[in-house]
């Protein structure tokens, strides 16, 4: 996404050249869920590259549309779930449920020749997830446990003090704001946004 100051721009997409240069190294691209911030870039990467492209179902069936957009409708879309192990050159990555604001999020344990690498990507400590689904917490901790040689974790919001509130709370703020409405509810939404 553009920063505040890049007026009048709609979209930035990273520099390529590294991974074009190195594209014979690359074996797969894999995607933890489905927002746009780690999926909007990619059907400019795969006119540079064909790679298979690794998701959970409802990550690539928005990933799929987007291709569609820009005739990429033969791409190697491969579905995995939470607990699924792909290995991928020498790396073996092992997929972890996450709760996020987006259903069917995954972390990943990937097993490098050098250590552990566990990235937590975007995800929200949620007790009650909308679909009832938990985040797999024990499978961090057991990856800790047992040594972990890196650990990249997002940490929006982490500045701030206390909890973020549940996507059921959310949920149900809004049926209470929506039922005391008088007249007509207009509502703007984040596209991936599927719980509402």
């Amino acid at each position: 996404f553009p920063e505040e100051d890049m007026l009048v721009v709609d979209f930035v997409n990273p520099d390529f050249s590294y991974l074009i240069e190195n594209k014979d190294k690359i074996k797969g691209v894999v995607l933890t869920h489905g927002h746009e911030d780690h999926t909007g870039a990619l059907p400019f990467l795969l006119k540079e590259i064909d790679v298979p492209i690794y998701g959970t179902p409802l990550t690539l069936g928005l990933v799929k549309e987007k291709l569609k957009e820009h005739s990429l409708e033969n791409a190697t879309l491969i579905p995995v779930k939470p607990r699924d192990v792909v290995n991928l050159g020498v790396f073996s990555i092992e997929f972890v449920r996450v709760t996020h604001s987006i259903v069917d999020g995954v972390g990943l344990g990937i097993d490098t020749p050098l250590g552990k690498v566990v990235h937590t990507v975007d995800f929200k400590l949620d007790p009650t997830p909308v679909y009832g689904q938990l985040m797999y917490f024990h499978k961090f901790s057991e990856y800790g446990e047992k040594g972990t040689l890196v650990l990249l974790s997002d940490s929006t919001n982490a500045e701030k003090g206390g909890f973020t509130f549940s996507e059921k709370e959310v949920s149900r703020a809004f049926e209470d704001i929506f039922s005391k409405a008088q007249g007509r509810i207009i509502i703007a939404t984040f596209a991936s946004n599927i719980h509402s």
